[in-house]
This record gives structure tokens, C-alpha cells and sequence, in this order.
């Protein structure tokens, strides 16, 4: 159903002149792109980036890791999400939750699978 401020039965709402048409989120969250998927966060690891439990991210495949982002990170067979950070040569994940080590992102185990580009929050 879509909103349209002039078929009121009441005041025309002031906004009207600026309602935009219907929101496709596959297209502005571009997920038609093959390495571009949604991961649904479990768990407050990341509150402190303003990432809560019950949100759902964007990861791209084909997105260069960067020191600072959130990413997906495949480490001895669980997907984890944390912040990257580049250090002494290597990569590290980071937890948000404080006094937690971040953990180094080497050897077979660990890889860097995505990139977070995007968040949506259905709750608020």
C-alpha cells in the first residue's frame, strides 16, 4: 500500500510536497549484486558501532577489507562480526565489548569473508 498525502479525508498533510515514490530496499541496499548478502546480527557485541542485536547487515564479498570496518570473518568454522583492525602487518578482529583481546585473523582457520556496507533495523 502506498501512502498519498493528497487522499485525505482531513488536512493535507504540509509534507505532501515531499513524499518521493515507493522505497525498493533490494535496490538502494544494491542486493541484486551476487556478492552482496544479508546477515541478521545475534547477539550486543558490536552496540557500542551502534549494532544491536536483531539488525540485519549488509555484507559484500567483493568489498577490500579496511582498517576500521565491520566485517564478516570466518574463524575455525564460526562466522564472527567484529571491527577489522590492521596491525603489525596482519589482521585482527575486535570485539566491541571492552577488556575483550581482538584476535589475530591468520593461518587456514581464519578468513575475511565480507565486508559490512550497509545496515537495516527493523525495530526501533
Amino acid at each position: 500500500m502506498n501512502y498519498n498525502g493528497g487522499n485525505t479525508t482531513g488536512f493535507v498533510s504540509p509534507a505532501g510536497d515531499s513524499l518521493e515514490g515507493r522505497i525498493d530496499l533490494s535496490a538502494t541496499l544494491d542486493l541484486s549484486r551476487p556478492s552482496r548478502y544479508p546477515v541478521r546480527v545475534a547477539g550486543d557485541a558490536l552496540a557500542s558501532r551502534g549494532i544491536v542485536s536483531g539488525d540485519i547487515l549488509i555484507a559484500d564479498a567483493a568489498f577490500p577489507p579496511a582498517h576500521g570496518k565491520v566485517a564478516v570473518v570466518m574463524m575455525h568454522g564460526t562466522a564472527l562480526v567484529g571491527q577489522l583492525a590492521f596491525t603489525k602487518g596482519q589482521w585482527w578482529l575486535a570485539s566491541g565489548h571492552a577488556g575483550v583481546q581482538a584476535v589475530p585473523v591468520t593461518g587456514d582457520e581464519a578468513e575475511i569473508w565480507a565486508v559490512i556496507t550497509g545496515l537495516v533495523r527493523t525495530e526501533v
